[in-house]
């Protein structure tokens, strides 16, 4: 169980203008601005769940793991995992939790994946028969076999990822604090890290809180998110609830030959100005229009399109978790 109660954190930020006087000056007096990271957040997640958390850059995603981690040590309000509060208790907080930054590393670079993780082993004080049982599970399930023994630097960012996560969870942790993990992955990575972390949560009942911009990420894994944004909780809610509030916007993706076809009210182009007029110029192409359901139902907008040019292919689709999310960020002004 996690629950966190008005936390804030707040960052001291030295700033200047370019420049060599202003650096000079910055030696003498140097400024700075105090960055609200969190400003009195609290939510609660349960034992075995799955929640993304989710929210643009700079939004306090990232601060908010390492005080739940205990890296940090928050300015106000508190925080319990598992009944321990993180920055008081670490040693014994820490052998509950396994994190994964996506662009930090664990691992030690120039030695063999297992040499890493034997020292992980001795840095946890996992026992010999529990660690070569997870050894050997995780070695099966993220397909380690033929890497085990090279070192972290020769190893393709996909490979090295899914050893990230291994060693996370070499001493069982009930909560993975996954941050970006799927970053820079090619598609066959991400969908074997997915399959991964779902069959985990099946297996052992993990609780995992993951941070992330890929949208499919949150998709696949989870079924409850938090949105986060200027540091305020903005959203505590059930994904599919989320996107049923979006499903008034329709995707039409017409394959046309001839002019360019007109917008009607309700109708707008998800593709830039340049792209279209370099369309009207060929005489056919492929747009992607959104249309607002409220204004103009999906068999109007397709009957007007029709009477603009002549339509040789049509799709229709239900806006993305990707349109949603930026449909979030509109409605919040984040």
């Amino acid at each position: 169980m996690i629950e966190v109660t008005r936390v804030t954190k707040t960052f001291k930020v030295a700033r200047r203008s370019a420049g060599l006087k202003e650096a000079l000056k910055s030696f003498v007096h140097r400024q700075y601005q105090e960055v609200r990271a969190l400003n009195d957040i609290s939510f609660t997640i349960g034992d075995g769940e799955m929640v993304g958390y989710i929210g643009p850059n700079g939004a306090g995603k990232s601060s908010t793991i390492k005080i739940l981690s205990g890296i940090l040590t928050p300015d106000g309000g508190n925080c319990l995992v598992n009944g321990k509060v993180p920055w008081k208790e670490r040693v014994e907080h820490v052998k509950d939790i396994g994190v994964v930054f996506g662009q930090r590393s664990q691992l030690w670079w120039d030695v063999p994946i297992l040499d890493s993780y034997e020292l992980i082993r001795d840095i946890y004080r996992v026992k010999e028969a529990e660690y070569r049982k997870n050894l050997s599970e995780l070695t099966e399930l993220l397909d380690l076999g033929e890497i085990l023994r090279t070192p972290a630097r020769q190893l393709s960012l996909g490979q090295r990822m899914r050893c990230e996560i291994g060693a996370s969870l070499l001493h069982s942790p009930k909560i993975l604090f996954l941050d970006e993990p799927t970053i820079g992955l090619d598609a066959v990575s991400k969908i074997a890290v997915r399959n991964f972390i779902l069959e985990r949560n099946r297996q052992h009942g993990t609780t995992v809180i993951l941070t992330t911009h890929d949208m499919q990420d949150i998709e696949a894994l989870t079924k409850r998110i938090l949105l986060i944004g200027k540091g305020k909780i903005l959203l505590d809610g059930n994904l599919e609830e989320v996107k049923g509030t979006f499903s008034k916007v329709k995707q039409l993706t017409v394959q046309y030959s001839g002019a360019v076809p007109k917008m009607a009210e309700g109708m707008r182009l998800s593709v830039k100005e340049q792209e279209v007029r370099e369309q009207s110029l060929s005489g056919q192409g492929i747009l992607t229009i959104q249309v607002d359901t409220d204004v103009l139902k999906v068999s109007e907008a397709i009957s007007y399109l029709s009477s603009q040019t002549e339509i040789t292919d049509i799709s229709v689709a239900g806006a993305s978790l990707d349109d949603v999310v930026v449909g979030l960020y509109k409605q919040y002004e984040i």
